[in-house]
Protein backbone atom coordinates (compact mmCIF):
# COMPACT_ATOMS: atom_id res chain seq x y z
CA UNK A 1 0.00 0.00 0.00
CA UNK A 2 2.84 2.41 0.79
CA UNK A 3 4.33 1.76 -2.66
CA UNK A 4 0.98 2.47 -4.34
CA UNK A 5 0.65 5.69 -2.33
CA UNK A 6 4.12 6.88 -3.41
CA UNK A 7 3.34 6.12 -7.06
CA UNK A 8 0.09 8.09 -6.93
CA UNK A 9 1.66 11.16 -5.31
CA UNK A 10 4.58 11.00 -7.76
CA UNK A 11 2.09 11.02 -10.63
CA UNK A 12 0.52 14.22 -9.32
CA UNK A 13 3.85 16.03 -8.94
CA UNK A 14 5.02 14.93 -12.40
CA UNK A 15 1.75 16.19 -13.86
CA UNK A 16 2.28 19.52 -12.12
CA UNK A 17 5.77 19.78 -13.57
CA UNK A 18 4.52 19.25 -17.12
CA UNK A 19 1.68 21.72 -16.61
CA UNK A 20 4.03 24.47 -15.46
CA UNK A 21 5.50 24.78 -18.95
CA UNK A 22 2.22 25.98 -20.52
CA UNK A 23 1.22 29.59 -21.22
CA UNK A 24 -1.36 31.90 -19.60
CA UNK A 25 -0.72 31.04 -15.93
CA UNK A 26 -2.79 32.45 -13.10
CA UNK A 27 -3.04 31.94 -9.35
CA UNK A 28 -6.05 32.12 -7.09
CA UNK A 29 -7.83 30.85 -4.01
CA UNK A 30 -10.98 28.80 -3.39
CA UNK A 31 -12.63 29.18 0.02
CA UNK A 32 -15.37 26.71 0.87
CA UNK A 33 -17.92 26.16 3.65
CA UNK A 34 -19.87 22.87 3.79
CA UNK A 35 -22.76 21.59 5.90
CA UNK A 36 -23.99 17.98 5.72
CA UNK A 37 -27.14 17.04 7.61
CA UNK A 38 -28.16 13.39 7.96
CA UNK A 39 -31.90 13.02 7.42
CA UNK A 40 -31.97 9.28 8.12
CA UNK A 41 -29.80 6.25 7.44
CA UNK A 42 -30.08 6.69 3.67
CA UNK A 43 -30.50 10.41 2.90
CA UNK A 44 -28.20 13.37 3.64
CA UNK A 45 -28.90 17.03 2.85
CA UNK A 46 -25.95 18.94 1.36
CA UNK A 47 -25.11 22.66 1.45
CA UNK A 48 -21.98 24.41 0.16
CA UNK A 49 -20.97 28.06 -0.16
CA UNK A 50 -17.76 28.95 -2.02
CA UNK A 51 -15.92 32.14 -2.93
CA UNK A 52 -13.10 32.14 -5.51
CA UNK A 53 -10.43 34.70 -6.35
CA UNK A 54 -8.22 34.91 -9.45
CA UNK A 55 -5.51 37.09 -11.08
CA UNK A 56 -2.92 36.28 -8.43
CA UNK A 57 -5.48 36.49 -5.59
CA UNK A 58 -6.37 40.12 -6.42
CA UNK A 59 -9.74 39.87 -8.18
CA UNK A 60 -13.06 38.21 -7.36
CA UNK A 61 -13.85 35.32 -9.68
CA UNK A 62 -17.18 33.92 -8.50
CA UNK A 63 -19.52 32.88 -5.71
CA UNK A 64 -21.58 29.72 -5.80
CA UNK A 65 -24.17 28.01 -3.61
CA UNK A 66 -24.91 24.27 -3.70
CA UNK A 67 -28.11 22.66 -2.46
CA UNK A 68 -28.45 18.92 -2.81
CA UNK A 69 -29.50 15.54 -1.52
CA UNK A 70 -27.33 12.42 -1.24
CA UNK A 71 -28.66 8.86 -1.19
CA UNK A 72 -26.70 5.88 0.16
CA UNK A 73 -27.41 3.15 -2.39
CA UNK A 74 -25.14 0.53 -0.79
CA UNK A 75 -22.21 0.31 1.60
CA UNK A 76 -19.67 1.56 -0.94
CA UNK A 77 -21.95 3.42 -3.35
CA UNK A 78 -23.72 6.80 -3.10
CA UNK A 79 -25.70 8.97 -5.52
CA UNK A 80 -26.37 12.70 -5.24
CA UNK A 81 -28.40 15.34 -7.05
CA UNK A 82 -27.12 18.91 -6.58
CA UNK A 83 -28.24 22.31 -7.82
CA UNK A 84 -25.66 25.11 -8.05
CA UNK A 85 -26.37 28.85 -8.34
CA UNK A 86 -23.29 30.70 -9.66
CA UNK A 87 -22.52 34.45 -9.62
CA UNK A 88 -19.58 34.86 -12.02
CA UNK A 89 -17.84 38.25 -11.82
CA UNK A 90 -17.13 39.75 -15.24
CA UNK A 91 -14.40 42.09 -16.53
CA UNK A 92 -16.93 44.92 -16.85
CA UNK A 93 -17.76 44.57 -13.11
CA UNK A 94 -21.13 42.95 -13.79
CA UNK A 95 -22.22 39.43 -12.82
CA UNK A 96 -23.06 36.48 -15.06
CA UNK A 97 -25.75 34.31 -13.42
CA UNK A 98 -25.57 30.59 -14.06
CA UNK A 99 -27.65 27.56 -13.11
CA UNK A 100 -26.04 24.13 -12.91
CA UNK A 101 -27.51 20.71 -12.16
CA UNK A 102 -25.13 17.91 -11.17
CA UNK A 103 -25.70 14.18 -10.79
CA UNK A 104 -22.95 12.34 -8.88
CA UNK A 105 -22.21 8.64 -8.57
CA UNK A 106 -19.52 7.92 -5.96
CA UNK A 107 -17.80 4.63 -5.16
CA UNK A 108 -15.59 4.42 -2.05
CA UNK A 109 -13.74 1.58 -0.35
CA UNK A 110 -11.00 1.09 2.25
CA UNK A 111 -7.83 -0.94 1.71
CA UNK A 112 -6.05 -0.99 5.06
CA UNK A 113 -5.23 2.63 5.90
CA UNK A 114 -6.03 3.86 2.40
CA UNK A 115 -9.48 4.98 1.30
CA UNK A 116 -9.88 4.98 -2.48
CA UNK A 117 -12.74 6.69 -4.28
CA UNK A 118 -14.10 7.33 -7.75
CA UNK A 119 -16.73 9.96 -8.58
CA UNK A 120 -18.49 10.44 -11.89
CA UNK A 121 -20.30 13.76 -12.21
CA UNK A 122 -22.62 14.58 -15.09
CA UNK A 123 -23.41 18.29 -15.17
CA UNK A 124 -25.62 20.54 -17.26
CA UNK A 125 -25.47 24.33 -17.05
CA UNK A 126 -27.30 27.34 -18.48
CA UNK A 127 -26.05 30.91 -18.16
CA UNK A 128 -27.51 34.39 -18.62
CA UNK A 129 -30.75 32.90 -19.88
CA UNK A 130 -32.38 36.32 -20.49
CA UNK A 131 -29.40 38.20 -21.94
CA UNK A 132 -27.27 35.73 -23.89
CA UNK A 133 -27.68 34.32 -27.41
CA UNK A 134 -27.04 30.82 -26.08
CA UNK A 135 -28.60 31.44 -22.68
CA UNK A 136 -31.07 28.57 -22.87
CA UNK A 137 -28.75 26.20 -24.74
CA UNK A 138 -27.23 23.96 -22.05
CA UNK A 139 -23.59 22.99 -21.62
CA UNK A 140 -23.00 19.27 -20.91
CA UNK A 141 -19.90 17.85 -19.24
CA UNK A 142 -18.72 14.64 -17.62
CA UNK A 143 -16.20 14.89 -14.77
CA UNK A 144 -14.31 11.85 -13.51
CA UNK A 145 -12.39 12.07 -10.25
CA UNK A 146 -10.12 9.47 -8.64
CA UNK A 147 -8.92 10.09 -5.08
CA UNK A 148 -7.16 8.54 -2.11
CA UNK A 149 -6.88 9.36 1.58
CA UNK A 150 -4.31 7.93 3.96
CA UNK A 151 -5.31 7.32 7.59
CA UNK A 152 -2.49 8.36 9.92
CA UNK A 153 -4.60 7.31 12.94
CA UNK A 154 -4.33 10.93 14.10
CA UNK A 155 -6.29 14.11 13.45
CA UNK A 156 -4.47 14.70 10.17
CA UNK A 157 -5.43 12.89 6.95
CA UNK A 158 -3.40 13.57 3.78
CA UNK A 159 -5.22 13.17 0.48
CA UNK A 160 -4.65 13.40 -3.24
CA UNK A 161 -6.88 13.26 -6.30
CA UNK A 162 -7.00 13.89 -10.02
CA UNK A 163 -10.05 14.89 -12.06
CA UNK A 164 -10.54 14.73 -15.83
CA UNK A 165 -13.31 16.66 -17.60
CA UNK A 166 -14.95 15.57 -20.85
CA UNK A 167 -17.06 18.01 -22.91
CA UNK A 168 -20.19 16.55 -24.46
CA UNK A 169 -21.40 19.90 -25.81
CA UNK A 170 -20.81 23.59 -25.11
CA UNK A 171 -22.35 26.09 -27.56
CA UNK A 172 -19.66 28.66 -26.68
CA UNK A 173 -16.73 26.26 -27.20
CA UNK A 174 -17.88 23.81 -29.85
CA UNK A 175 -14.27 23.21 -30.95
CA UNK A 176 -13.82 21.15 -27.77
CA UNK A 177 -16.97 19.04 -28.14
CA UNK A 178 -16.44 15.30 -27.74
CA UNK A 179 -12.98 15.74 -26.20
CA UNK A 180 -11.17 15.62 -22.87
CA UNK A 181 -9.98 19.15 -22.24
CA UNK A 182 -9.16 19.71 -18.54
CA UNK A 183 -7.26 18.00 -15.72
CA UNK A 184 -7.10 18.93 -12.02
CA UNK A 185 -4.47 17.23 -9.83
CA UNK A 186 -4.86 18.01 -6.11
CA UNK A 187 -2.82 17.36 -2.98
CA UNK A 188 -3.76 18.39 0.57
CA UNK A 189 -4.60 17.40 4.13
CA UNK A 190 -7.62 17.37 6.43
CA UNK A 191 -7.57 18.25 10.12
CA UNK A 192 -10.32 16.74 12.27
CA UNK A 193 -11.21 19.29 14.92
CA UNK A 194 -13.83 17.01 16.47
CA UNK A 195 -16.49 14.54 15.31
CA UNK A 196 -18.51 17.28 13.61
CA UNK A 197 -15.95 19.83 12.39
CA UNK A 198 -13.19 19.38 9.82
CA UNK A 199 -10.73 21.82 8.26
CA UNK A 200 -8.84 21.11 5.02
CA UNK A 201 -6.13 22.86 3.00
CA UNK A 202 -5.04 21.85 -0.48
CA UNK A 203 -3.10 22.83 -3.59
CA UNK A 204 -4.75 22.37 -7.00
CA UNK A 205 -3.50 22.85 -10.54
CA UNK A 206 -5.99 23.22 -13.37
CA UNK A 207 -4.57 22.50 -16.83
CA UNK A 208 -6.55 23.00 -20.04
CA UNK A 209 -5.91 21.45 -23.45
CA UNK A 210 -7.88 20.92 -26.68
CA UNK A 211 -9.24 24.47 -26.29
CA UNK A 212 -8.52 27.68 -28.22
CA UNK A 213 -6.76 29.54 -25.37
CA UNK A 214 -5.51 27.00 -22.80
CA UNK A 215 -4.74 28.32 -19.34
CA UNK A 216 -3.08 26.96 -16.21
CA UNK A 217 -4.47 27.98 -12.85
CA UNK A 218 -2.67 27.37 -9.54
CA UNK A 219 -5.09 27.28 -6.64
CA UNK A 220 -4.65 27.41 -2.86
CA UNK A 221 -7.82 26.04 -1.26
CA UNK A 222 -9.25 26.26 2.26
CA UNK A 223 -12.33 24.27 3.30
CA UNK A 224 -14.36 24.07 6.49
CA UNK A 225 -16.98 21.33 6.92
CA UNK A 226 -19.66 20.69 9.52
CA UNK A 227 -21.50 17.38 9.84
CA UNK A 228 -24.81 17.59 11.73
Amino acid sequence: MKLHLKIFFSFLFLSAGRIYSQDYPDAGSWNTFNIDKAINGKFTALFTEECRFKENFTRLNLFYTNLGIEYKVAKYFKAALIYRWIDKYQDDNSFSFRHRLMFDLTFKNMFGKITASYRNRTQVEERDIYSSKYGRVPEWYSRNKIGIKYDLEKRYTPFASVEFRYQFHDPRNIESDKTWHRIRPVIGAEYKINNKNTFAAYYLIQHEFNVVSPQNIYIVGLEYSITL
